[in-house]
């Protein structure tokens, strides 16, 4: 009898083990409770002295797993190493850094520098370069016990990786972390609506609209979402809640809402905003950041050209002097195999090329929207200053025409594709995306990111003007304006 009571114990213990994890539900961000301009983690209120915003530095981290991840590391060794000479002291290029946008790979390097800092250059390789993350999440979703909580309908793949991330490369940090040591770059790391492919970032602007707390979340989550393959891993939850009092839509989208004709880029950032204030759009879903944009520019372009933005606030009343930024591109082109099968390829190879094949083709589109911004700027500041000439001599009692600050803005993209010789490029352009490299390609990756900077002739351009130095010259069909 007493057998059979312990056998029954036993199964009822066994079965209820199995029907708590069934319940597993993924951690709810915080509602935000309190609304305050200045509050949370923001970019205005990070420490800088009050010359820091002459040379402005932002960088760029592409998606493409650990390729991506180790090619951005060996970029960011580079620039550690590279000195120039600013206020009257000499100071490493890396520490001048202001912003970083990243997505998918390139996020898990962002995240890292921006909670441990320099610490990156003796614990990252062993913490998650040289790891084979993926047999690592295989083996989770094995385990017994993990059965029953993927067996919940609000716990999933990505859930179970962003544990993984949480516990063995974050070490459970929160945004909390990067707000108590409020110190540039300003980390921004960037994911993608599923409900409308719009990007998503996880700053507190950003989570302003879902009337949330970006505080308490969990770094791990938002590195998770960023780097959410499509099929691979399932997408990433958050909640929408009621705007907290005290709250009130941007001036800068309560207008791009008016101008729909004019702008309609203007109008549709704005719309996929402010939409999640209304009440009717409880839950977002977020996925890989590069299925919007695959290499990170386009938050950097957004901080340029919105009237608001950190950026062009920053230029315009003259706090930049000089802006650069650095695109750490990890695009491959491995070779193509589909078009010499008569077969239609099947659901997983369709798959795959619909992400991937839209990741890239953006990828080549950013960076030609990201010159031409410069461009028109240029353009716009020799305008400006014609008319004024041209008023001067025809009326010069006539107020002055309104005009723009000259900033030379500086675009250095670091990319395989200059590699030399072509047989050389192609070993890196082959390379797989995964999170699961050979020590040997990790350390290719970090050495190439390194050298392709160093000899980048638009970066070289730039230090020599940073180093009064004599001019490198135009070369032919160059572009930027770095020197």
């Amino acid at each position: 009898m007493k057998t059979g009571r312990r056998a029954a114990a036993v199964f009822l213990l066994g079965t209820l083990g199995l029907l708590v994890p069934a319940c597993a539900h993924y951690p709810l961000n915080a509602r935000l409770t309190e609304y305050r301009a200045d509050g949370g983690y923001r970019f205005d209120p990070l420490l800088a002295d009050e010359k820091a915003d002459e040379l402005f530095v932002c960088l760029s981290f592409s998606g493409g797993g650990t390729r991506a991840a180790a090619f951005a590391y060996g970029v960011m060794k580079s620039l550690r190493e590279t000195t120039i000479p600013l206020r009257g002291t000499t100071v490493s290029f890396l520490s001048e850094v202001d912003c970083i946008s990243s997505v998918s790979g390139g996020s898990f390097t962002a995240a890292y520098y921006g909670l441990f800092g320099d610490r990156i250059f003796t614990e990252f390789e062993d913490r998650f370069l040289r790891r084979d993350i993926e047999s690592e999440l295989f083996w989770r979703v094995l385990s017994p016990i993990n059965w029953a909580r993927l067996a919940s309908p609000y716990w999933s793949r990505i859930d179970l990786a962003a544990e993984l991330y949480d516990e063995t490369v974050f070490k459970e940090r929160t945004f909390v972390e990067l707000i108590a040591s409020p110190r540039r770059p300003f980390i921004i790391m960037n994911a993608t609506r599923l409900a409308n492919g719009s990007r998503f970032q996880f700053t507190q602007e950003e989570f302003d609209f879902l009337g949330s707390d970006l505080s308490e979340y969990k770094v791990a989550r938002a590195v998770a979402a960023s780097s959410a393959f499509p099929v691979l891993l399932s997408p990433l939850s958050l909640w929408s809640y009621p705007p907290p009092a005290g709250s009130s839509p941007p001036e800068d989208y309560v207008q791009a809402l008016k101008s729909a004709a004019a702008d309609q880029g203007r109008y549709y950032r704005a719309l996929h905003r402010m939409e999640l204030m209304t009440g009717d759009r409880k839950y977002i879903h977020l996925m890989d950041g590069g299925l919007a944009d695959n290499i990170g520019l386009r938050t950097i372009m957004a901080g340029w050209e919105s009237t608001d933005g950190f950026i062009l606030r920053r230029m315009n009343d003259g706090g930049i002097k000089r802006l650069v930024v650095i695109a750490v591109n990890a695009r491959t082109d491995p070779p193509e195999y589909l078009s010499s099968s008569e077969r239609p390829p099947g659901l997983g190879s369709v798959a795959y090329k619909v992400a991937t094949v839209s990741m890239e083709n953006y990828s080549f589109d950013t960076v030609d929207l990201m010159r031409r911004l410069e461009q028109g700027r240029d353009q716009l500041q020799r305008t400006t200053a014609d008319c004024q000439r041209h008023l001067d001599r025809s009326c010069p009692s006539a107020p002055p025409v309104d005009q723009l600050r000259r900033v030379p803005a500086c675009i250095v993209e670091v990319s395989f594709e200059a590699i030399q010789p072509e047989g050389r490029r192609g070993e890196f352009l082959g390379l797989p995306t995964s999170f699961a490299l050979s020590g040997r390609q990790v350390d290719a990756l970090i050495q190439i990111g390194g050298e392709l900077l160093a000899q980048n002739r638009d970066f070289q351009k730039l230090l020599r003007a940073l180093r009064g130095e004599p001019s490198l010259g135009a070369g032919a069909g160059e572009k930027g304006n770095c020197s």
